[in-house]
């Protein structure tokens, strides 16, 4: 018997994707109300039940309908509102239309009532009206019944090749004890002892060393070698012969100017002064490093002018397939649309390491594997990593 997951705001299935990859979940529904993005996941979970609809129009009557799935049935319900929902404080959060996200979401776990949920955004959310709200949150969900934890997670400390930190919030019923799991991986530029004995970061050379080197314009298809390490291996597993998503946009003259004379991590204070744009921020037209993980990607991942996303090698942002690893989809990982709709797909997915490791421990609470004078755990299944 397995546990049975619904999966909101879906997207493409960053958050669920360790639910979907373990025998014992089963994702029964979901719900996304980008077309391209409610296709893509179909694509890639062909057995799920796709609403591709407004979450306001998605109840427990559409899983009664369709599926046969009454209150209680379901297990776990995962999924983030956008940050856009949060824009007030207390009861008034559920009266405001644009607290609408959050408030069908609650809702829903309202109608669902499953044994645990979780709930992930941005790290913002800790800040947001000097903190007031992520309590109102909280104790929203506590209202009806819920256990709340939360805590900031980075996924590169589970094993992606990134830097992105995602609040992740928890709620049990019937006494169930949740826990967050040990990081399995640390960074050696802040703490070279490594007293923990973890592995160490994993880098955006590793991650992305066996893609080909392309330029502005140019597309490759072919790898460059065979896989160097266990993150390339895993990415590789059902890839089929030729790279799908590996090309860039040509950029102009001056644009590739200034990349070719970015060195590695580095930044338009780094080069000739003929070579700098004439606006930006402080990271934007920024190379990323070969021997770090990458800084957070953004559905921008594509564009040179926007956060750093040049290439640390080559005079171009990042493809598409590149940035689907630095969020750990593995290379045959289908996306829709247009390619500004396939990097959005990208740049609001959750990791795919760290839903792994969230997923873990789901299954340790739901098994009952957690004891009160338990801290954090550990992953439950051994990682490649």
């Amino acid at each position: 018997m397995s546990y049975k997951v619904v999966d909101l705001f879906a997207g493409v299935g960053g958050l669920s994707y360790g639910f979907a990859h373990d025998s014992d979940f089963e994702i029964v529904a979901a719900n996304e109300i980008l077309e391209p993005m409610a296709r893509a996941y179909s694509a890639n979970h062909p057995g799920v039940k796709m609403y591709n609809k407004d979450i306001k129009d998605f109840s427990i009557e559409d899983l009664k309908k369709d599926l046969g799935i009454e209150k209680g049935d379901i297990d776990i319900v995962v999924g983030g509102p956008p940050c856009q929902a949060y824009s007030t404080v207390g009861k008034r959060m559920l009266d405001d239309p644009r607290g609408k996200l959050f408030q069908e979401y609650f809702r829903i776990l309202s109608e669902v009532r499953p044994q645990i949920f979780v709930y992930e955004n941005v790290k913002g959310l800790l800040s947001m009206q000097g903190g007031n709200l992520i309590k109102q949150i909280q104790e929203l969900f506590e209202s009806i019944g819920y256990t709340v934890q939360k805590k900031l997670l980075n996924a590169a400390d589970y094993g992606a090749a990134q830097i992105r930190e995602r609040i992740i919030i928890v709620g049990t019923l019937n006494g169930y004890k949740f826990k967050y799991p040990k990081p399995t991986h640390y960074d050696p530029l802040t703490n070279p002892s490594n007293p923990d004995g973890l592995k160490p970061y994993v880098t955006l050379g590793e991650a992305l060393g066996d893609l080909p080197s392309i330029q502005s314009g140019e597309s490759g298809t072919e790898y460059a070698c065979e896989p160097q390490n266990d993150f390339q291996r895993l990415m590789r597993a059902n890839a089929p012969e030729k790279i799908a998503e590996h090309e860039t946009s040509k950029n102009n003259d001056r644009m590739i100017a200034l990349m070719k004379a970015l060195p590695d991590g580095g930044s338009p204070k780094d080069v000739p002064e003929e070579l700098r744009p004439t606006s930006g921020f402080a990271n934007t037209y920024c190379r990323l490093w070969w021997n770090r993980p990458s800084t957070t990607i953004t559905r921008n991942l594509g564009c040179p002018s926007s956060s750093r996303c040049i290439h640390p090698k080559d005079a171009r942002p990042l493809t598409t397939r590149e940035g689907a690893r630095l969020q750990g989809f593995p290379d045959d990982y289908i996306f829709c649309g247009s390619r500004a709709e396939k990097h959005l797909q990208i740049g609001n997915a959750v990791p795919t390491f760290l839903s792994r490791a969230i997923k873990d421990a789901v299954k340790r609470c739901l098994k009952g594997e957690n004891k009160d004078d338990d801290n954090d755990i550990t992953i439950l299944e051994p990682t490649l990593f």
